[in-house]
């Protein structure tokens, strides 16, 4: 008996000789949702190529279009939104459905904090399983009235009109809290700062500058003040460097030649999969380096690699969060062993995927043990078996990855949620040679 729930989606998966080509992976889900979101409370005409057409960035863009702003799509991956400047955002007739998006939940938050009109916002099933308190105890030090269920979702926000800044040590580095705070910002009289314990991602810091935001970073604070209208600009959207990561990992694994990913950003505080993975060996090139607006972008060249397992470096861990599930693939194959710590962060993504990715690994044959915050990977030979990716994308297709060094198939339960992130992922990861076919 498999236990599978009857019409589930999962992918099959079976060991390949080798990988390689071209390919391009799609948009930057993190600015995607920023760039609709920015767009759509500065004044005037923004355009956005290269969006990504998942459905957590197009439960962002739903949310704007019933917040009041005119959005429309000459094709896929372009979006053409007509600003409504800082305060012209109107109440949503509905409830907000965040659906899988907790990046999009997190932010809208921050942003909605400071309307003069009520919201609430929802989400799935996995999303209700999401902390948002990290996000909704600094607003309301800024005044806003924001209740949770428990510290979870639904979020519901009464609309106040204007904050109070303050400045803000974050307890944990997190990107979506920094952002959601520099958001509520944006509606405070005065300066709001927000100061974080490591580096995280800066595409807010990036795009706020971009549209003209009177925003400044100095170490690691971030100050924004508030009141200021943002001007229109148009953001190109590179390649998301999380949907890289996958067939960074592959291409180390298994390459024949080299493997090359297009046009993918590289922004420095996204990078920490590409320095883990080459201090574990990895061969990675970054070749024609420039920019793409406000990011920096590259092609990635990848050989196959003899990986060998490492400690992690604690300061690498919040550069590279996302990218946990398939870097532990890549330790379950390296020779030694791999020690993460720190990650405790990973335990409320959309699964706990410190738990997910060592139930899946154990069931291929690799020796680990989990740790509170993270794992200790001992690598080795990976066999064929059935993993269950928890509705995660990012276990789905991590586990998809690991079939080419497993020595039989490998069936991944669960995995419709991939197209939050990566819809074209089958097809993309067949062009570069894994042997993956998705069945209901």
């Amino acid at each position: 008996m498999s236990g599978r729930a009857p019409g589930q989606q999962r992918y099959v998966a079976r060991p390949v000789a080798a990988v390689g080509g071209s390919l391009a992976v799609p948009g930057d889900k993190s600015i995607s949702h920023r760039s609709v979101m920015l767009a759509g409370i500065a004044r005037g005409r923004s355009r956005v190529s290269g969006f990504l057409e998942s459905e957590d960035c197009l439960a962002t863009l739903r949310a704007m279009q019933s917040l009041g702003v005119k959005i429309e799509r000459p094709s896929a991956q372009s979006v053409v939104i007509d600003g409504v400047g800082l305060r012209g955002l109107r109440g949503a007739a509905h409830d907000l459905d965040m659906g899988n998006a907790g990046t999009a939940m997190r932010l809208f938050i921050g942003l909605l904090a400071g309307q003069s009109f009520d919201s609430t916002l929802l989400g799935d099933s996995s999303l209700t399983k999401r902390p948002m308190e990290r996000v909704a105890a600094p607003l309301r030090r800024m005044g806003a009235l924001i209740e949770t269920r428990a510290g979870f979702p639904p979020v519901r926000i009464q609309g106040q009109g204007r904050l109070t800044p303050i400045h803000y040590d974050l307890p944990v580095a997190s990107a979506q809290v920094k952002s959601a705070i520099l958001l509520g910002g944006l509606y405070a009289q005065g300066v709001t700062s927000v100061s974080e314990p490591a580096v995280t991602r800066d595409h807010s810091e990036r795009m706020l500058e971009a549209f003209g935001a009177g925003i400044t970073v100095k170490d690691r604070t971030a100050s924004i003040a508030g009141q200021s209208e943002l001007r229109a600009c148009d953001i190109e959207v590179p390649g998301d460097l999380s949907s890289a990561a996958f067939f960074i990992v592959a291409g180390a694994l298994a390459a024949q030649g080299t493997l090359t990913l297009r046009n993918v950003g590289i922004n420095p505080t996204r990078t920490g999969v590409i320095e883990i993975l080459r201090l574990m060996g990895a061969r990675i090139r970054v070749t024609n380096e420039r920019r793409s607006g406000s990011e920096p972008v590259a092609d990635l060249e990848i050989e196959r690699s003899d990986l060998h397992g490492v400690a992690v470096p604690p300061a690498l861990v919040p550069l590279a969060i996302d990218e946990f599930p398939a870097i532990f693939v890549a330790a379950a194959c390296a020779a030694g062993e791999t020690t993460v710590t720190g990650a405790a962060e990973l335990r409320v993504k959309e699964s706990d995927r410190i738990g997910a990715m060592a139930e899946g690994l154990e069931r291929l044959g690799a020796d680990l043990e989990v740790l509170p915050d993270g794992m200790r990977i001992r690598g080795g030979a990976l066999r064929g078996g059935r993993v269950d990716s928890r509705g995660d994308h990012r276990i789905a297709m991590a586990f998809a990855v690991a079939s080419v060094r497993a020595q039989g198939v490998i069936e991944i339960d669960d995995v419709a949620n991939v197209a939050t992130s990566f819809p074209d992922f089958v097809s993309t990861a067949r062009h570069a040679g894994i042997d993956l076919q998705e069945q209901t």
